[in-house]
């Protein structure tokens, strides 16, 4: 019996809601109406990633066999000769993750159980809860906890503002501007009026989002330790982290990173050398689903957990890749979840839901979740330069962060 073979791959942008640029691909197949769809997006570069599709992974892998996932992922990361960077990493996802929803289809069973099967039914889900003062951060996080939501990500206002307007110097340049001893300031004093509110039941989590230099970041670390947060998310850049032996000596805040990672050099040596306890990587920025089983298996016997990048940019199709994988992985910590808009429901059916703090996987042949093209074409992308990622200190310095 001959298999079936690919014959297109397609990338596929849209922006349901208007704001961020989501990227899938769609590989189609030899056998008449199987096809599968997989989550590439880049929303800084959505366009580039459309090309590496187009122009170079679909001329590479039309004909090949859907079932040589393992093949054709090491092929299509090793014909760019340089590898592990986030377009290319990107490109290779949406691939990557249509072929494991095509053999989930082949086989007549959900993604989850060709990875294992579960060992958790469900998925709990961290949400997002933000405010100019605490009391309106406690109020966010109290309409979660009555939604039977069990863990809690705590901002005060954008990243490194501390719930304020940061005022640029007169001579700077545009951007997005914060004050990183300002913000060091307030996130201990938002923590002790959050716990002395909600108890210490509920989970708390908090994201420094690389806003610090690394010995104030470590101060920090050291006085939110008392508060007994579930994790501390990229309190250091991935170009900083060799301060966490530093951090790991001087406090026990448990630290999450890997959101900005590419490359599997940049997560080895944290996992092995339990300087983290746990992994955020972006699935679709390291390669797919393929490359993130492996890593939650070698952090596995490290004591690491998984808790994915999962926000917005993060498109409902890999939000689902995700969930099979965490359902199968005895180190699974928590999914991060915003929650979808009516527009984005309408262009992925099957788009998940939290119920009672938690996602629950379908049990549907490969990964549960479409693309309706129509509607996906109703809401196209818009070019633009990106602004969040403009940051800058006040007296104009660009810094990455």
């Amino acid at each position: 019996m001959s298999q079936p073979t690919i014959t297109a791959i397609r990338p596929i942008l849209t922006a349901p809601g208007g704001t961020i640029r989501l990227v899938v691909v769609k590989v189609e197949t030899s056998e008449p109406g199987l096809y599968g769809v997989g989550c590439a997006t880049y929303t800084q570069r959505p366009t580039a990633v459309a090309t590496a599709v187009t122009d170079y992974l679909e001329p590479l892998l039309v004909g090949r066999e859907v079932h040589r996932i393992e093949d054709a992922w090491h092929t299509m990361m090793g014909n760019a000769y340089w590898r592990n960077g986030p377009v290319v990493n990107n490109a290779v996802s949406g691939v990557d993750q249509a072929l494991w929803d095509i053999k989930g289809k082949l086989a007549g069973l959900p993604v989850y159980e060709l990875l294992g099967g579960r060992c958790r039914d469900t998925a709990a889900v961290y949400r997002h809860a933000t405010g100019r003062e605490p009391s309106e951060v406690a109020d966010r996080a109290e309409e979660y906890m009555a939604e039977g939501v069990r863990y809690v990500r705590c901002q005060l206002g954008g990243y490194g503002s501390g719930g304020r307007v940061v005022e640029q110097a007169s001579a700077a340049q545009p951007g997005a501007y914060f004050d990183p001893a300002g913000y060091a300031r307030s996130v201990p004093k938002m923590f002790g009026y959050l716990r002395e509110r909600l108890g210490e039941e509920v989970e708390l989590l908090h994201d420094v989002h690389e806003r610090l230099v690394p010995i104030d970041a470590i101060r920090l670390a050291k006085q939110l330790e008392e508060f007994n947060l579930y994790f501390l998310e990229d309190v250091l850049p991935p170009e900083r982290t060799e301060w966490l032996q530093q951090l790991r000596a001087q406090c026990a805040t448990p630290i999450a990173l890997g959101e900005l990672f590419n490359h599997p050099q940049e997560w080895m040596p944290l996992i092995t050398g339990r300087l983290i306890d746990l992994i955020r990587c972006h699935v679709s920025q390291i390669g797919g689903l393929t490359p993130a089983r492996k890593l939650a298996e070698l952090a596995e016997p490290f004591g690491v957990r998984t808790a994915w990048h999962g926000p917005g940019d993060t498109s409902p199709i890999g939000h689902i890749a995700q969930l099979h994988l965490e359902v199968v992985s005895p180190n699974f910590g928590v999914h991060e979840f915003s929650g979808f808009g009516e527009q984005v429901h309408e262009v992925f059916p099957g788009c998940p839901t939290a119920v009672d703090g938690a996602l629950r996987p379908s049990d549907a042949p490969g990964l549960g979740i479409d693309i309706d093209e129509a509607a996906a074409a109703k809401y196209p992308i818009h070019d633009e330069v990106v602004a969040w990622t403009q940051t800058r200190l006040f007296d104009g310095t660009p810094v990455w962060a």
